[in-house]
């Protein structure tokens, strides 16, 4: 991949500092101050300054994804001033520091003080599936920070990125919604063909999943014990800042590349240590939670955790089976090859102290050949709880190479280490592990 010579100054390559043999590297692909975005004119943005529609300071990306030649960034509206929600830049841009343009285009993105729920209130993140659709959780919610308002109701909504039309636009049934629920993460499970398609979305103040069928154009909620947070790992020192997230399930990820009686969705709440996993399987089949039944409680169980300040909030997979997921209490990145027992010997954090990742927000693995991890770095505790100082650099996205960030490390699948440990047989449908 050719870069050009601005861009080239960008690029940050460091050694990894456990394994002499491995080199690891991360690359700052844009990085800002502060956000802007792409308006008509500049008249138009100064209006929507003037009038409070714009307030920069008051703009965090969230959400991070990537499609050949772009990439999708979300701004939910936790304040005031968020003009618009989803936006893309171009992949490669000649400006380190590029203006969002909103998608699919402005007239797409709703007025929090005027609310048309069909268009996008306030998205979280994104998933890209195979077949070239970008899907999206809308939580309907503004000001969560200050005074949580669900002025619409949580939506799914789908789009064509060959043409950047909306296919599906799916609002959840009020049953499955919750007082002060926020849906803020989703992941997609393709079967046997495009139509054969699950969305999961994480409700993580809530404790619940909601699985969309789109062939059926249905969703049903789950629930489970595992889903809370841990009241240990709820206590957060980043930045010097010190607070407490209460937040359940949040990060999940499914492997690609295997059958569905044999895919497991792997997650874990933000407050948590543990990661843990449920047959995709069991989780499309509706009836099975129409039950209710308590027999369902053991469908879920812990594969094991990450040790003390081992919180993550997302994660995803690559082809070859190994994890990625941020280490939000380090501001690091760690991995797993899902093949091997899920021990802390097996766990690898890939970043070295260099400062680029501070507080990596969103993690997700690409759909290309070569696969990259890409990362959403935005000092979200700072931005919550103090104040960024606009004079530095507080957002950035980094990329990584999968294969070289992974070389001659435990989580490389052509690595023959052996760690004495004897491989794990799980058997998801039945929660045994052994």
């Amino acid at each position: 991949m050719k870069y050009s010579i601005f861009q080239n100054l960008f690029i940050y390559k460091y050694t990894n500092a456990q394994s002499s043999a491995s080199e690891s590297q991360l690359e700052i692909v844009n990085e800002w101050k502060y956000l802007d975005f792409v308006y008509p004119t500049f008249v138009d943005r100064q209006k929507a300054i003037q009038n409070g529609d714009f307030i920069p300071k008051n703009n965090v990306p969230l959400g991070i994804d990537y499609f050949p030649n772009r990439l999708f960034i979300t701004t939910p509206r936790w304040k005031n001033g968020v003009p618009a929600t989803l936006s893309t830049i171009s992949y490669l841009s000649k400006e380190i520091s590029p203006a969002l343009k909103p998608y699919p285009k402005w007239e797409d993105h709703g007025n929090p003080e005027n609310p048309d729920c069909s268009k996008l209130i306030s998205v979280y993140r994104t998933a890209i599936d195979k077949c070239h659709r970008l899907w999206l959780i809308d939580s309907g919610i503004v000001n969560a920070t200050i005074n949580l308002k669900q002025i619409c109701s949580p939506k799914i909504v789908v789009y064509d990125l060959s043409t950047d039309q909306l296919l599906v636009r799916y609002d959840f049934p009020k049953s499955q919604v919750k007082e002060d629920s926020l849906h803020s993460n989703i992941v997609v499970d393709i079967g046997k063909n495009c139509e054969d398609a699950h969305a999961i979305v994480s409700d993580v103040w809530r404790f619940g999943l909601v699985v969309y069928s789109l062939s059926k154009n249905r969703s049903w909620r789950i629930t489970n014990y595992n889903f809370f947070p841990n009241p240990v790992a709820s206590d957060f020192t980043i930045d010097g800042l010190n607070f407490q997230w209460l937040d359940g399930i949040f990060g999940m990820s499914i492997a690609p590349n295997q059958s569905r009686k044999d895919k497991a969705l792997y997650f874990h709440p933000m407050a948590s240590f543990k990661e843990f996993m449920v047959s995709m399987n069991l989780l499309i089949n509706e009836p099975l939670w129409q039950s209710n039944s308590q027999e369902n409680a053991k469908y879920f169980f812990s594969i094991g955790d990450r040790g003390f300040n081992g919180q993550s909030s997302t994660s995803g997979i690559s082809k070859t089976g190994v994890m990625f997921f941020t280490q939000v209490h380090q501001n690091n990145i760690g991995c797993w090859n899902t093949a091997r027992p899920y021990i802390r010997a097996n766990l690898k954090k890939l970043d070295q102290d260099n400062g680029l990742i501070q507080f990596p927000n969103d993690l997700k693995v690409d759909n290309e050949v070569n696969q990259n991890v890409w990362i959403m770095s935005n000092r979200l505790p700072v931005f919550l709880y103090s104040q960024l100082d606009f004079g530095e650099i507080n957002f950035r996205i980094l990329k990584a190479d999968i294969n070289k960030i992974i070389n001659n490390t435990v989580c490389d699948p052509m690595n023959t280490y052996n760690n004495g440990s004897k491989s794990a047989v799980v058997s998801i449908e039945e929660g045994q592990c052994y």
